[in-house]
């Protein structure tokens, strides 16, 4: 998932950051607004980290959230032996 479609839908992926980074408040994630550096300055003010080190750890987490949407979608798709034969009369 690239930062453009988790700023876009951040209003989802809120609860998601919640769980990572339980320090950030219910106001921080919203002036976060899905801006990757908002997000990497507050998770350097609540954690104290330096910013290699939050900026590896929004990095990390975005990447663990493409990996399950895409795993999601693979398995959400039926696989071509699984998808119903097809009438050749067209019925």
């Amino acid at each position: 998932m690239n930062w453009t479609q988790i700023e876009g839908k951040w209003e989802q992926l809120k609860g998601e950051a919640k769980s990572k980074w339980g320090k950030l408040t219910d106001d921080d994630l919203k002036a976060i607004g899905g801006k990757f550096d908002s997000l990497v300055g507050k998770v350097i003010e609540r954690y104290g980290v330096g910013k290699e080190q939050a900026r590896d750890q929004v990095m990390v987490w975005a990447d663990r959230l493409h990996e399950r949407v895409d795993a999601f979608g693979r398995q959400s798709q039926p696989k071509e032996s699984e998808q119903p034969a097809k009438n050749p009369r067209g019925n």
